[in-house]
Parts: C-alpha cells; sequence; structure tokens
C-alpha cells in the first residue's frame, strides 16, 4: 500500500473531523478512503450511462413492458 500526504485549508481539515465526528468514521484517513471509492463508483456509473446512451436502442418500452417488469418484481419480492 502506498501512502500519500496532502495538505489542506484550516477550513477543509475542520470539515473533515466534523465529518469524521458525524458520519461515524474512525479516522479522517478512513472518511478520504470512503470519498475516493465514492467517486470511483460516480466515474463508474457514468461510464456506463454514456455507453448505454450511445448504444442502439434494443426494445421499444411500453405499458406491455413495464406491466412485465412490474408483475416480476411482485414475484421476486415474495
Amino acid at each position: 500500500m502506498s501512502t500519500m500526504n496532502i495538505s489542506l485549508p484550516e477550513s477543509l481539515k475542520d470539515l473533515v473531523d466534523k465529518q469524521v465526528t458525524e458520519r461515524g468514521y474512525r479516522t479522517s484517513r478512513e472518511y478520504v478512503r470512503a470519498l475516493i471509492r465514492a467517486d470511483q463508483e460516480r466515474l463508474s456509473l457514468r461510464k456506463l450511462l454514456l455507453e448505454g446512451a450511445r448504444s442502439p436502442t434494443a426494445a421499444t418500452i411500453d405499458e406491455t413492458c413495464f406491466r412485465g417488469l412490474r408483475k416480476r418484481a411482485r414475484q421476486a419480492a415474495k
């Protein structure tokens, strides 16, 4: 594992300390790691959304399709 040291203005350090306390993180390191992981997830989702937007339409979504999805969701919930 690599180490990275960062310098923050006092206002950002105070924010980090507050978030650590309020959100139940044990350390500022844990909080920063969570922020980085969340950003990775956001970037992955953005990539998937852009790929989906660029892909050709596979099927038309209509009321029949939504009825089928609702039925499957109800069955899965049982």
